[in-house]
């Protein structure tokens, strides 16, 4: 199944260069990675354009998994704080903001 999630950085081209080498190969800590499978998910894209961030997800039909919160996750999202603007549609509970799918070619074709 395919989940979509949106979500801003700060306008700020040296918080988007930082956030980008969080990110970059190798960069992301273990913990943080084995987390996020273990909640199911089964493959991850997050693309960009300027300061907006869009997630791709494939993810398991039991996503989000229920799992205790991990000390090292925890200090991860704190520190992505300092990049991330979540949108204001976003819940305070959530970064990032889940979109709803509009369109998909093959059904629209005749």
């Amino acid at each position: 199944m395919r989940r979509c999630f949106v979500l801003d950085l700060k306008s700020d081209r040296d918080l988007i260069a930082a956030y980008e080498a969080r990110h970059a190969p190798g960069a992301v800590w273990p913990e943080v990675l084995r987390h996020i499978r273990q909640q199911g998910v089964i493959e991850m894209e997050i693309w960009r354009a300027a300061d907006r961030l869009v997630m791709l997800c494939e993810v398991s039909e039991d996503y989000p998994r229920p799992l205790p919160p991990h000390s090292r996750v925890v200090q991860w999202e704190n520190e992505m704080l300092l990049y991330q603007k979540p949108l204001p549609a976003a819940s305070p509970d959530a970064k990032w903001l889940e979109m709803k799918r509009i369109f998909i070619l093959p059904d629209t074709e005749t």
